[in-house]
Parts: C-alpha cells; sequence; structure tokens
C-alpha cells in the first residue's frame, strides 16, 4: 500500500514542478515584454496592459511557489529583475 502512496506523492511533486516551470517562463516572457515597451512606439495604454500581463504573471510565480513550499520571494525578485512597479501592484485589484 506505502508505494501506491510513493507513487502519487511523486506524480504531485512532478506536477507542481512543472506548473511552477511554466509559470516561471510566464512571468520571464511578461517582464521581457514589458522592458521591450518603447514610447517612441507604444502608447501608454499598450504599457498599462503590459504592466497588468506582468503583475499577473508574478503573481501567479508567486503562488506556485508558495504552493511548492518556497516563501521566500527576494531572491526571485532579484533572479528574474521584478520592477518595483510591479511588486507595488501584487495583490491590487483592477476595477
Amino acid at each position: 500500500m506505502g508505494g501506491g502512496f510513493n507513487v502519487l506523492e511523486y506524480e504531485l511533486r512532478a506536477e507542481r514542478a512543472s506548473s511552477l516551470g511554466r509559470s516561471g517562463l510566464k512571468a520571464e516572457a511578461a517582464l521581457a515584454d514589458l522592458k521591450a515597451w518603447d514610447p517612441t512606439r507604444h502608447g501608454n495604454d499598450d504599457r498599462d496592459a503590459r504592466l497588468r500581463k506582468a503583475v499577473d504573471a508574478v503573481w501567479d510565480l508567486f503562488v506556485q511557489r508558495e504552493i511548492c513550499g518556497l516563501r521566500n520571494s527576494r531572491d526571485v525578485v532579484q533572479r528574474y529583475g521584478i520592477p518595483g512597479e510591479v511588486l507595488v501592484r501584487l495583490g491590487s485589484m483592477q476595477k
């Protein structure tokens, strides 16, 4: 009986790790898109949309890390270069 539980636990951990990886890639892409905004080629509405997308992606990454038991976000902020304007919006609601 114990072997079946270990297989299930292994599958759950593998899925959590895969989900965390996808969240990291999504956050990287959204942050790169925000950084690529150019005021000479894009309007402010475009920048706002990029910022919202980055905030959502970073929020998802933080939630996935929390699910995996990784609670310290300082290393993630540094590793991904998450700007302060994204961090201050985490948890805020757009109405």
